[in-house]
């Protein structure tokens, strides 16, 4: 059912037949009004919301001039003399109505009021927009939210792009009874703030295990995918690429938990205790995972576990479908690369005095290296089949052979009795 809010005016003007502007009352501006339209949730942490508060606190009777105002969108409104009856569908209805723009001016007058300033005085400009469509409320939203940059991955969720992604991960967390806390615009309230839970990481995970586009072997610039850029505008065909790649992000979750594990139980058991001998890792934080249900007793680098899950694209073929089964190599694989390989990087960084951070995604020397060493372990594996494979058909040989002789005696036994 729709609901209804009143808003409290001096007066208003009907800008045109879908648009009012009115004059509105602060300490009464109902605070509860939804979020939907808005490409954000509003931070009070973030110098935008300190500004607003102090300025309608300081004087609210100069906060009318001072602030742009509010931005609204309604499915009806019915305007009279001292109010304005506001008719909202929510999201589930279909609609898109709610705040576009000022969830932190909303927020300021919401704690203003807690703590019992007077704001009798204030006033503030709504604009409201009636009976928009979900792309037109987008397209303000995107249009209006200047007064502090957007994040580009607000602005990717705000036009609709990362919807292939949530249908799949709602898909998953039916089919395997998890749960996913990825966030997708700026300040998403249930988001961990760890950078491993942003959906740009999400997306530079599937990047890794693009086998077609970051091939050594190939003609291509990008021989690995260091460096990766997450475009800010998702086009058809990187949306098609992207879907593709989907059905390996369950493996390439495990391969960053595995990683995460390993990590943990290094630092857990050190050669010399209380000493931490691997670069860039802080004992001193925690860290998440989008599906991990608890979290990793030390902070990472963002990217660390990258180069260790590009690397496994070696045992994809062209159609992204696994050359070994992956159940069968995965595991120890990871641990070779980490005895032989990314441990002692990490230890020879830290004895260097050396950070990894964001150099590990420029560093193309190890990803390189990694891609090498799953290349000679796949290479290994193959030849173990192969060679299993002549042997058993040496066996199959021999039997058939052996069977063969036996029945040319019992056939000659035969004729010399006769």
């Amino acid at each position: 059912m729709p609901k209804t809010w009143n808003v409290k005016i001096d007066n208003y003007i009907q800008a045109n037949p879908n648009c009012i502007i009115a004059t509105a009352h602060v300490d009464s501006f109902p605070t509860d009004l939804p979020l939907e339209p808005n490409i954000r949730e509003p931070n009070r942490k973030s110098a935008t919301y300190r500004q607003i508060f102090d300025s309608l606190t300081t004087e609210p009777i100069k906060f009318f001039s001072r602030h742009s105002g509010i931005v609204l969108s309604a499915n009806i409104v019915k305007p009279s003399k001292t109010s304005l009856e506001l008719e909202v569908l929510e999201a589930n209805e279909g609609g898109s109505d709610g705040i576009i723009n000022g969830g932190h001016t909303v927020l300021a007058f919401e704690q203003a009021k807690n703590y019992k300033y007077d704001l009798t005085q204030a006033r503030v400009k709504v604009t409201i927009h009636i009976g928009l469509t979900e792309e037109s409320a987008k397209d303000i939203a995107l249009a209006s939210n200047t007064t502090t940059p957007v994040d580009s991955r607000s602005k990717v969720n705000a036009r609709g792009d990362y919807k292939f992604l949530k249908q799949y991960l709602a898909q998953l967390e039916q089919k395997e009874d998890r749960k996913f806390r990825i966030a997708y615009y700026q300040n998403q309230s249930g988001a961990p703030r760890n950078a491993q839970c942003n959906v740009t990481h999400l997306l530079k995970l599937l990047n890794c295990l693009d086998r077609n586009r970051y091939n050594p072997d190939g003609n291509k610039r990008a021989k690995h995918p260091a460096n990766m850029n997450i475009t800010s505008n998702i086009t058809d065909t990187e949306r098609e690429r992207l879907t593709a790649l989907l059905p390996l992000l369950p493996k390439a979750l495990w391969i960053e938990q595995r990683f995460y594990e390993i990590i943990q139980e290094h630092i857990s058991n050190p050669r010399r205790k209380g000493v931490n001998d691997l670069a860039s890792i802080d004992i001193r934080k925690t860290t998440l995972l989008p599906d991990s249900k608890y979290s990793f007793g030390f902070g990472a680098p963002t990217d660390l576990a990258l180069p260790i899950v590009a690397s496994y694209r070696v045992f994809l073929d062209k159609d992204y479908k696994w050359i070994l089964p992956f159940e069968e190599f995965a595991e120890d694989f990871i641990q070779q690369l980490w005895t032989n390989s990314f441990r002692r990087y990490l230890v020879s960084e830290k004895t260097a005095g050396n950070t990894v951070g964001t150099k590990i995604s420029r560093n193309q020397e190890i990803w390189e290296s990694l891609y090498i060493s799953a290349q000679s372990y796949l290479n290994q594996h193959l030849m173990q089949m192969v060679n299993s494979s002549k042997e058993e058909e040496s066996h199959v040989t021999q039997g058939a052979k052996k069977r063969g002789k036996g029945k040319r005696g019992e056939l000659n036994a035969t004729t010399v009795a006769k």
